[in-house]
């Protein structure tokens, strides 16, 4: 398949999952765009309600090391963080009525979507909840996610409040193995959303399944880290999941040197 081929099928899936998403909100109408012949009157008779728009679909970018096909950062609506906090709690509602992962659906306590400032200039992206994070429905709370609140708080001077953190899956995959490419398909558009509604201007992944799904490469993470990628416009630094520090300590020296170049890039004082 041409990347032709592929990038047209990407855009395809995403404008059917975006369709089965307004169906499910209740939208049973979409305005088609009106010709140049047409006038305004002629929209909308008179005994008619309006119809709903549909939210814009952004077109995927494509793979994020370089690729000269990468789209640019779209222009964002001026939007104040409780319209934000509002657009990303229907997307939550969303979430939580889905079952296009059979397997998940059926085994999950409850769906994780994500936590932290709807106004955050930073992301944490992850892989998937585990088991603590399934039975209290908020992502890294567990010893991975201390280590993370270490990194967020010790390392960078910040809050967890100041930054939005969510994950590829908002579902735990059972015995806490990785998402498959199928679920985390199933998954993009939404995560997609809350990244385009957040707006952030960076991005840190944490570890390959977060990298590799977001930036669409399989590179290894010791090749992606130690370097800004672009996501949408959107500055991505690449490091290791903070359970595999867990695993590896050694490892979080590099993780360090990783924070520090996502602190130079955000402006931030570096201890």
């Amino acid at each position: 398949m041409s990347e032709a081929d592929v990038t047209i099928e990407r855009a395809r899936r995403i404008a059917v999952q975006r369709l089965e998403s307004l169906s499910r909100a209740g939208v049973v109408q979409l305005r088609r765009a009106a010709s140049a012949s047409e006038s305004p009157a002629s929209e909308s008779p008179a005994n008619e309600s309006p119809a709903i728009e549909p939210a814009a679909i952004t077109e995927p970018a494509d793979s994020a090391s370089g690729a000269d096909a990468q789209s640019e950062r779209p222009t964002p609506m001026t939007q104040t963080p409780g319209d934000k906090q509002s657009a990303l709690s229907i997307i939550q509602n969303e979430v939580a009525a889905c079952t296009r992962c059979q397997e998940l659906a059926e085994a999950r306590t409850q769906t994780v979507f994500g936590i932290g400032n709807p106004d955050a200039r930073l992301c944490f992206f992850g892989e998937a909840p585990g088991a603590d994070e399934d039975r209290q429905g908020e992502p890294f709370v567990g010893r991975a996610g201390k280590l993370l609140t270490d990194i967020i708080n010790k390392g960078m001077g910040l809050d967890r409040s100041d930054v939005y953190i969510l994950n590829v899956l908002k579902c735990r995959p059972p015995g806490n193995r990785n998402p498959s490419p199928e679920e985390a398909g199933n998954c993009r558009e939404y995560f997609e959303r809350q990244i385009e509604t957040i707006d952030p201007e960076f991005i840190c992944c944490l570890g390959s399944i977060a990298a590799h799904t977001l930036l669409e490469t399989n590179i290894a993470v010791g090749k992606l880290r130690g370097k800004i990628h672009d996501y949408r416009g959107r500055k991505v630094v690449v490091t290791y999941h903070p359970a595999y520090l867990l695993r590896n300590p050694s490892a979080k020296k590099h993780t360090w040197d990783d924070v520090q170049i996502l602190m130079r890039e955000m402006g931030l004082p570096i201890p």
